[in-house]
């Protein structure tokens, strides 16, 4: 009697890890979004400016690895649709990366600077990461997942008539260890602080340019060179991994040293 054959196997597709970048359609978060994709992520894209979702959605239109979503992290009801289509669409979060932000520290003399001012300063940069975390930590200890918090040097240092930059780093550094006691060891958090990063290049279309850098730019950093946001996602790479599997609570400065230079007026 003939043998019958063999019915071919389904195949079966090896679920990714998830990752949610927001503020990922630009700059810094655009960097990491790619750097994580390249590296064997699914990615959410979430960001708050909807002509640089409209340009991360064409760029990876027909990738099922990829879900864009305008979100305003400020905004309770957009991260909690945020998570929801997150999980909707591929029923995990392995990692958050919180890289929205307002990012031009320079608030003004704080005898002028406004209360609204402040207020969506805080609201964008500390309150935002917040209401991620808030959202995700289901999902991420069901995963046994790592959050990355993207803060600053500003949190560490200041120029003049940035109070409401440094009070939102400085805040979001210290929700870093917070997190990392309040949700280890299911759950891993990091602060990342960039120094000084010329993200030109990273932006949408109608804004990107290359940076104008002279000489004195670089030699201010001990390594020679500013920064570029492939610096900091390649790091961000590394510790959403195995890994960094015994790195929790700490904030880790990417500057090319230039916080530990001693600079003396002449």
């Amino acid at each position: 009697m003939p043998k019958t054959p063999d019915k071919p196997r389904k195949k079966t597709i090896p679920q990714l890890p998830v990752a949610v970048i927001t503020g990922g359609a630009q700059g810094i978060g655009r960097a990491i979004a790619e750097t994580l994709l390249a590296g064997g992520h699914a990615i959410v894209i979430a960001d708050h400016d909807r002509e640089a979702c409209a340009e991360a959605a064409t760029a990876h239109r027909g990738d099922e690895r990829v879900l864009v979503m305008p979100t305003d992290v400020a905004d309770e009801g957009d991260v909690r649709l945020l998570m929801r289509k997150t999980l909707h669409r591929f029923q995990r979060i392995d990692a958050l990366i919180n890289n929205a932000g307002i990012a031009d520290p320079h608030g003004g003399m704080v005898e002028h600077l406004s209360l609204k001012a402040w207020n969506r300063m805080l609201a964008v940069d500390l309150t935002g990461p917040f209401l991620c975390v808030k959202h995700a930590v289901p999902a991420l200890r069901k995963a046994r997942g790592v959050i990355v918090n993207i803060a600053s040097t500003r949190a560490l240092q200041s120029e003049a008539h940035s109070e409401s930059y440094a009070a939102a780093k400085g805040g979001l550094v210290a929700l870093t260890h917070a997190l990392a006691i309040s949700l280890g060891p299911h759950i891993r958090t990091v602060a990342v602080s960039p120094g000084w990063i010329a993200a030109e290049t990273w932006k949408k279309a109608a804004a990107r340019r290359q940076p104008k850098l002279t000489p004195t730019d670089h030699d201010q950093h001990p390594v020679g060179r500013v920064g570029r946001p492939e610096d900091i996602a390649d790091l961000v790479a590394f510790l959403v991994s195995a890994r960094a599997g015994f790195i929790t609570g700490q904030n880790i400065v990417v500057d090319g040293g230039m916080t530990k230079k001693m600079i003396y007026a002449e």
